[in-house]
């Protein structure tokens, strides 16, 4: 492979049993990352990511063809999702390995968070054999990963945010298969898009300094002999040379750069134009780190109208208790019959000034607190509910779980959203306005960075050769 201009520093690593550029792309769930951009990543030379989150399969004239749930019960939606998103990787897989003509690798990336992430991962890799080099995989602790690998053949590559992290995966589970362990991708949950991994101890308004948690990672690393185990950092990478010191530097060691926001904006990246270019105007604080996936983790989004309604329900919010008692005084009639709760003296004429604004529905929290929104939102609010298909292994917006009894335990919490639904819509061509827009908090640079003045989007290889130069 050739030498890279803009330092010596910048080399060439083995991952998942390849010598390939020091570039990975991140993997975006439903859609935004597919066997197109991937097998464009590989045939650069670099490492290509395609989602197995439910991935999309082609019609004959190529054209994806939509999620469609028959059944009638949530279990059996569950297993059409589990066929469909099967079918979908396979498909993407073997596209990106065409793309790729035997150049770079090919991963795929699955949250351990989603349902029935085991059966669609081991599905992927039978029905894609041979055409798959790697298996990404977060939003959780996922102890399985390295087993999975092992049984396939393939590299596994788990996604954590602190040394603390990975020392109980490799403790617990990965000693035992280190052998196909590819890399460990290090992803900063202050910086990086979509889900991000902040920890009960870690305060997400106060972001901290990447250089040292992954310096402990590799401290931590090369205490279980993993010194030639690359690192790829995830989150914040735009520039390389703003990384530099990063390189060749004993502290850090073998390392590799994840690009997620950036592939966006290609010429390959399937999402709509009206999405490209929406990225190429975001401003400094566009995108907000927000508490609201129906996952329970942080994620970082466009502070769009999606993410602008979730947050007034939020703050239209107050306690209430079923019975009058201490403070809990005043009663506010709820529901169709209008049967009171009781709220604080304080919190009653908020309630009755929401209610004159429109935001006339209450709704009951799984913390015994009421949000306030209007008719049509708490319909259509309630139908995302009941036509759940189980996408996550546990939802916090319907209470489904994906295995033993098929429930949280828990009241469905309407301050969240259906993940699936949006996400599907937003990959598809529908507005961007209302929909969950993930993206990485450098999506700023878009408008700065001189290299896409005048509207220009990249292909994938195009993209590759500029990060190379350390711009």
């Amino acid at each position: 492979m050739p030498t890279h201009s803009f330092s010596e520093k910048l080399k060439n690593v083995v991952i998942s049993g390849k010598e390939v550029y020091p570039i990975v792309e991140g993997g975006k769930g439903v859609s935004v990352t597919n066997g197109r951009t991937a097998g464009a990543f590989a045939a650069a030379g670099a490492v290509g990511t395609f989602s197995g989150v439910n991935a999309d399969t082609f019609d004959k004239d190529g054209k994806p063809i939509p999620y469609v749930y028959k059944a009638t019960t949530r279990r059996e939606r569950h297993e059409e999702l589990i066929a469909q998103s099967s079918s979908g990787g396979i498909a993407q897989a073997k596209l990106a390995h065409e793309i790729s003509a035997g150049r770079g690798r090919i991963h795929v990336n699955v949250l351990w968070e989603m349902g029935a992430a085991q059966q669609i991962l081991e599905n992927i890799l039978e029905g894609a054999k041979g055409m798959v080099h790697g298996v990404t995989c977060g939003a959780g602790m996922p102890y399985k990963l390295g087993d999975i690998a092992e049984a396939h053949g393939v590299y596994y590559h788990p996604i954590i945010s602190s040394a603390r992290a990975f020392n109980a995966l490799w403790k617990r589970s990965y000693s035992k298969t280190s052998k196909w362990l590819g890399s460990v991708v290090y992803e900063d949950p202050w910086l990086a898009g979509g889900h991000d991994g902040l920890s009960n101890a870690e305060d997400p308004d106060k972001p901290q300094d990447p250089y040292p948690r992954v310096a402990e990672l590799r401290k931590t690393m090369n205490g279980f002999g993993l010194q030639e185990t690359p690192i790829i950092m995830a989150g914040g990478a735009w520039h390389l040379k703003d990384w530099e010191h990063w390189l060749d530097n004993p502290e850090i060691g073998m390392i590799a750069f994840q690009f997620g926001t950036r592939p966006i904006l290609t010429q390959e990246s399937p999402v709509s134009d009206e999405w490209k270019k929406r990225l190429m105007v975001l401003e400094e604080g566009d995108v907000f780190l927000n508490h609201f996936s129906p996952t329970g983790f942080y994620s970082s989004a466009v502070n769009n109208d999606f993410i602008k309604e979730l947050r007034g329900r939020g703050e239209r919010q107050i306690e209430y208790r079923m019975e009058q008692e201490q403070l809990f005084s005043e009663p506010l009639p709820v529901g169709a019959r209008g049967r009171p709760v009781y709220v604080q003296a304080d919190d009653k004429p908020r309630a009755e000034k929401w209610i004159a604004e429109g935001y006339d529905e209450p709704m009951k929290t799984p913390d015994s607190t009421l949000i306030f929104v209007s008719k049509k939102k708490a319909e259509q609010i309630h139908i995302d509910q009941v036509e759940c298909m189980g996408c996550l292994s546990h939802c916090r917006f319907s209470n489904w779980k994906d295995h033993d009894d098929y429930t949280t335990g828990k009241k469905a919490d309407p301050r969240s959203f259906c993940i699936q639904k949006t996400l599907q819509d937003i990959a598809h061509g529908a507005g961007i306005d209302n929909e969950l827009m993930f993206s990485g908090h450098n999506a700023f640079k878009f408008q700065q960075d001189p290299w896409y003045k005048g509207g220009f989007v990249p292909t994938v290889g195009q993209l590759v050769e500029r990060i190379l130069t350390g711009q």
